[in-house]
């Protein structure tokens, strides 16, 4: 019988041991729409920080480094395409997670944002369900992402200690 090491990661793909580590950033200018977002993931074990519109959403993304972003796109001084091209064009933050919210049901803007490199949409009203489960799921990329991304660090570090002996 073979004990697992704990340290070396979770087995279990639905695990959500990530989920309290996880930082989720709510972007919408209707303050009712923020409210009612919260209050669907208020049962996630995440912390939740909110923006009112896409200019205070690029400052929280610089305070918060959050994880995933849910961003409408239909806001003042900056739409939510704007915020997500210049997430995804940053260095820094194109690996964060974005979830467009949006009432907007045309094929053209469905387009537009995955031009944009949002991750994954998801219609006004938001079925809570619907959006637990994409919000999980997403983080769990990120989560993941992150993993693969020290492993292959270490395994570089390995290789280059290899070369120098």
């Amino acid at each position: 019988m073979t004990e697992s090491n704990p340290a070396a990661g979770p087995v279990n793909p639905n695990n959500e041991s990530f989920l309290p580590q996880s930082t989720v950033l709510i972007v919408d200018d209707n303050p009712q729409n923020v409210e009612l977002l919260q209050a669907f993931l208020e049962s996630l074990p995440v912390k939740l920080v909110t923006a009112a519109d896409g200019v205070e959403a690029l400052k929280m993304v610089a305070e918060h480094a959050p994880d995933l972003i849910l961003l409408d796109i239909m806001m003042p001084r900056m739409s939510g395409f704007q915020v997500c091209r210049r997430i995804k064009n940053d260095p820094k933050t194109r690996d964060i997670q974005v979830l467009m919210v949006t009432a907007l049901n045309e094929l053209g803007d469905i387009e537009q944002a995955t031009e944009a490199g949002t991750d994954d949409f998801v219609s006004k009203p938001v079925n809570k369900f619907e959006l637990l489960t994409r919000v999980k799921s997403l983080l769990r990329v990120r989560h993941l992402k992150g993993e693969l991304e020290r492993a292959l660090t270490y395994l570089n570090e390995i290789e280059q200690d290899e070369e120098a002996r």
